[in-house]
């Protein structure tokens, strides 16, 4: 191949465990977001849902794991109530999962439903 060829673009696809979270979450990208959300947000995602999945993906690219609830609420200024009319299917299983963060990290005692 010389200078001026490139390489074929290769597709590679998330991998995504049974219930529908990424397993190589340096894979994940706001269009898969888009994607995964289709139960959540039938309509697309908000500038409210971006609010919560931008929360999380930033704490999870700081620190390795979710935020506490109450950390992640008062960061996007959105009480539980909220976020779970944004994500009907709870933290865990909606904005978690939307957001890329596989669910290997995400522990209990965080109080994710």
């Amino acid at each position: 191949m010389t200078s001026t060829q490139t390489a074929p673009s290769v597709k590679v696809t998330p991998v995504i465990d049974e219930e529908g979270f990424l397993l190589n979450p340096e894979m994940w990208s706001r269009d898969l977001a888009q994607t995964l959300s289709t139960k959540e947000a039938a309509g697309g995602l908000t500038t409210d849902h971006w609010k919560v999945i931008d929360f999380l993906r930033d704490y999870y690219l700081d620190c390795g794991s979710v935020p506490p609830v109450r950390m992640l609420t008062k960061g996007i200024g959105m009480n539980l109530e909220a976020i779970h009319r944004l994500f009907p299917s709870g933290l865990t299983k909606g904005a978690c999962r939307v957001a890329g963060i596989p669910r290997t990290t995400i522990r209990p005692g965080f109080f994710y439903p």
